[in-house]
């Protein structure tokens, strides 16, 4: 038997074959192997014998569509959604909840352990949510056209046609109630859907944003066109229908893009932002503003970050990433000064509103990448004695990890929404002198495979 013949996989596309499920992809998918080969299936979970149908071969993997469960682990549990195996927007619904939160924790420890190669670092058991349902203050549904109906929702995994979704269980109840009620308007006045493959249409997304704590909600529609047919027929009927809202905003995105938002918005009736309450803290949240989906769990996380900071009052903090101020707030209150660091002018403009309608004086928030913001406040003898960072999923540039460690911070406090990127990002610090002593989980998204953390830092 040659070479070629001996590395050709085990499985082939269209056939059916029993797989061993013995633990979870980063998706959520099962993952079991066929003669040492692996095979990604998802909807099964460790510990089960599933039968499957292969629908694709590459050159070291295969994934494979679920069938049936042969042997089911006790850990698996009806899906609450009725809708759940065709829609993409959850993938762990047939995982119990504690079994959700061990997942999660093995994906960060299977992380640090296979990408960064660090030891003694102690991963947390995740910090779970009291409640799994209904906590997303933000919904980003597309909009789609089936046979003639209007269709709101989550699109079907690994494709662009929107499963209808009438009620989402890990959406705010409110935010369900605003999807149904653009749906009828939409339907009512025939408005038409935007079409990626023509770029013909109006309608393309709804978007709704609750104040989980002032109970104020607002509603986007995102639009390909300037102008928004019936508009002034639809807005009476949403604000008669849905008296929580307080904010109908149009947004324009005319770009042949998966972007979901466009540069302009047009504000058809109301206030420019609602408002929430984040701890002790009152946001102004506009259409575009970054605001963690999950209020409670986003309290949690901010918490944990500030215990790690191991603040006195004294210390001087930088925020890197600081988005609309949030985490540099929560650290404020236990710091001596903090400054925030910004690329995004909008973001930084809503910081300062924040900071300034909440009371925090000894916050200063920059615009300005932070390479070139950082050297900068070293310059004029500023020492950070924490950095603090909640980069994007991408996570940092090596440039931007060295610019943190030129600072000499006694602690980096790093905060994460990708386990990969982070672990890589550890193993960047630890070769310039920063080790990462222990990593804190936090269930920021329920019945999905993602998860947040913080890890804390230490100078060698």
């Amino acid at each position: 038997m040659d070479k070629k013949q001996k590395s050709a996989p085990p499985v082939q596309k269209g056939s059916k074959i029993t797989i061993e499920i013995d633990g979870l992809g980063h998706s959520g998918e099962g993952v079991g192997r066929v003669q040492g080969f692996t095979v990604f299936v998802p909807g099964a979970l460790p510990g089960e014998e599933v039968l499957g149908r292969i629908m694709q071969v590459k050159s070291s993997y295969a994934k494979a569509a679920l069938l049936s469960v042969l042997t089911a682990s006790p850990d698996r549990v009806a899906p609450r959604c009725e809708i759940y195996e065709a829609c993409g927007g959850c993938q762990l619904q047939q995982l119990s909840y504690p079994a959700q939160l061990r997942a999660k924790q093995q994906q960060v420890s299977d992380a640090v352990s296979r990408i960064a190669k660090l030891e003694n670092i102690k991963v947390l058991p995740t910090l779970g949510a009291k409640n799994p349902w209904d906590y997303r203050n933000k919904m980003q549904f597309p909009v789609g056209l089936e046979h003639g109906k209007r269709t709101i929702g989550c699109f079907a995994s690994g494709t662009h046609k929107v499963i209808d979704t009438e009620n989402c269980y890990i959406q705010h109840a409110l935010n369900n109630r605003i999807a149904a009620e653009v749906r009828r308007l939409l339907q009512q006045f025939n408005v038409s859907v935007y079409d990626e493959q023509t770029g013909q249409g109006v309608i393309r997304h709804v978007i709704g944003r609750v104040g989980t704590a002032s109970g104020e909600a607002m509603v986007v529609l995102v639009t390909a066109t300037d102008t928004l047919p019936h508009s002034t027929e639809i807005v009476a009927q949403l604000r008669r229908n849905v008296p929580e809202l307080v904010s109908i905003v149009q947004n324009i995105n005319s770009k042949r893009t998966n972007v979901i938002m466009g540069d302009r918005s047009k504000l058809l009736w109301g206030k420019e932002y609602i408002t929430d309450k984040l701890g002790d803290f009152v946001f102004n949240i506009s259409p575009r503003s970054f605001f963690q989906v999950n209020t409670e769990q986003a309290r949690v996380l901010y918490d944990k970050a500030v215990e790690y900071a191991g603040l006195t009052g004294s210390e001087t903090v930088i925020d890197a990433y600081c988005g609309t101020g949030t985490i540099a707030m929560f650290m404020a209150r236990q710091a001596a000064k903090v400054y925030g660091i910004e690329i995004v002018e909008a973001a930084i403009a809503d910081a300062k509103v924040n900071a300034r309608n909440n009371g925090i004086s000894n916050v200063e928030f920059i615009c300005g990448d932070a390479v070139d913001v950082m050297p900068k406040l070293a310059n004029q003898g500023i020492r950070a004695d924490v950095v603090v960072t909640d980069p994007p999923r991408a996570g940092c540039a090596p440039k931007v990890l060295e610019t943190f460690a030129g600072m000499n911070p006694d602690r980096i406090v790093y905060i994460s929404c990708n386990p990969a990127s982070l672990a890589r990002d550890l193993a960047v610090l630890a070769e310039i002198g920063y080790i990462a002593r222990e990593i804190q989980p936090v269930d920021m998204f329920p019945m999905t495979h993602h998860v947040e953390c913080v890890a804390v830092l230490e100078k060698k």
